[in-house]
């Protein structure tokens, strides 16, 4: 083969460039000038610009060469092996008498910034690594072959300058709100060597897109779970973002519900209906657990009739096989006393009937029936739920109002941070940890957010009490 038309990686050091290693490697305005692979099996790419006159950048003048720098890069894994760029960075001097700048360095911020370890090119694959794949810190570095202070460096200072653009609030039209347990050690204060609160308010866009799917993306997250932890940050929004929320998705809690009526007096609350049912459910274990007290005189046992049906108690009565429903009607026929657990379930199963009928305005008629009747029950712990469900009025009802708005988008993103925590095996850092959330939950990436389960997805298929049908462990609710 002539010289002229040999790779370039097979002469390191010759002034004739291959198109096709250029192609390959991809280091936009540098050439390949040399490959080689060390013993230890890391992958060696000599790299450099051509030749060529230069300005000086302060007076334009063109510069004199006074030859090349070597600076070693790490650069991303290619077919999983180990890189690193060796750039051979020339150097200048300008000659004009009065200018300024006596020498500079060339630079190139699409290759690697200033003073950085690691190539742009890298950054970006560590930075889509642990959005996309669940990496831990430790896992890409130890793909790079580099310490974990190097890639979280490096990482932190590119999810700084995503988490500063303000552009990431635009477009918000529904608010999520939830909170979490970071931690579940003592709460000394951060000055003092802890961690700080171990409860944080967590802020989620729950907007759907032009095809009905709901967006899922973590705003923020701030320490504490109280009324003034959500309103402070609503406050420190900008009116444009305050007067575009139309709709506040929360759970039961009062703290969140003061915060929004004072701060977001125009959007509309809904309660998530996730949680309603959870009420429910608990109030069906409360009278059974009560009954079985009555009538037994302990806990629930192993042959107990109402023992026995605790988790099909649980489970909605269109799930029921005909088995289960001769389980059901069996276990309230053995003692008259078990009338009240019977009738406490298909109380909760008419609360779920409202959430699932597929017409809005019939559901909304169930609710209206559940609100007059649940308050004047006989059963104490029905009466109790009747209550709260009446203090909660507007909020209940908004769900048949807004087509059926929930907080689901907030527990999937509640899902993938418990899910990052355990890769992660915990975190000591707040400010790491909040950087961490916002990265995998599509908080700092707006244009491709978190990918919800189906069931929060469509209005036509939304299934808040999915999760309240199977008691936590069951097989059923594990496939």
């Amino acid at each position: 083969m002539p010289d002229a038309t040999r790779c370039a990686a097979a002469r390191p050091c010759s002034a004739v460039y291959c198109d096709r290693c250029d192609l390959l490697v991809g280091l936009d305005g540098l050439r390949v000038a040399g490959v080689e692979r060390r013993g230890d099996g890391v992958l060696v790419i000599d790299a450099e610009s051509p030749p060529g006159p230069v300005g000086c950048p302060e007076c334009g003048v063109v510069a004199e060469s006074v030859g090349r720098k070597v600076l070693v890069l790490t650069d991303a894994p290619m077919g999983g092996t180990p890189v690193r760029v060796r750039w051979r960075k020339r150097r200048w001097r300008c000659r004009q008498d009065g200018c300024g700048v006596r020498s500079f360095t060339e630079q190139n911020p699409a290759v690697a910034a200033a003073n950085k370890a690691l190539t742009a090119r890298a950054v970006a694959w560590a930075v889509a690594q642990m959005r996309r794949e669940n990496a831990s810190v430790r896992g890409v570095a130890r793909q790079l072959r580099v310490a974990w202070r190097t890639v979280w460096t490096h990482v932190e200072a590119e999810l700084q300058r995503r988490e500063q653009d303000p552009g990431r609030f635009d477009g918000v039209e529904v608010l999520g709100v939830d909170e979490h347990l970071w931690h579940h050690v003592s709460t000394k204060p951060v000055a003092d060597g802890g961690r700080g609160p171990k409860e944080l308010t967590g802020m989620v866009d729950l907007t759907r897109d032009a095809t009905g799917r709901v967006r899922a993306r973590l705003l923020d997250l701030v320490p504490g779970r109280s009324s003034k932890a959500y309103a402070d940050w609503i406050k420190e929004r900008d009116e444009q973002f305050r007067a575009g929320v139309k709709i506040a998705a929360l759970d039961p809690f009062a703290g969140y519900k003061k915060a929004l009526d004072d701060e977001l007096d125009d959007a509309t609350a809904v309660l998530d209906a996730f949680h309603v049912v959870k009420l429910g459910t608990a109030a069906v274990d409360d009278v059974r657990r009560r009954v079985q007290q009555d009538t037994l005189g302990h806990r629930g046992r192993k042959g107990d009739p109402l023992y026995g049906i605790r988790n099909i108690l649980r489970a909605g009565r269109e799930r029921l096989t005909d088995r289960q429903r001769s389980r059901l009607d069996a276990a309230f026929a053995t003692r008259e006393e078990h009338v009240e657990v019977e009738v406490a379930w298909h109380a909760a199963q008419q609360l779920r009937d409202a959430y699932r009928h597929p017409n809005l305005v019939e559901g909304h008629k169930i609710a209206e029936k559940v609100l007059e009747s649940f308050p004047s029950c006989p059963i104490p712990e029905i009466a109790r739920l009747g209550r709260t469900l009446t203090q909660w009025r507007a909020a209940f009802l908004a769900y048949w109002a807004t087509g059926r708005s929930s907080n689901g988008g907030t527990e999937a993103v509640n899902g993938l941070i418990e899910l990052a925590r355990r890769i992660a095996r915990g975190f000591t850092n707040y400010d790491n940890y909040r950087l961490r959330m916002l990265l995998i939950a599509g908080g700092l990436d707006p244009l491709t957010p978190t990918e919800c389960p189906k069931s929060h997805q469509s209005p036509q298929r939304v299934s808040p009490i999915a999760w309240c049908q199977f008691p936590r462990g069951s097989r059923r609710r594990r496939r």
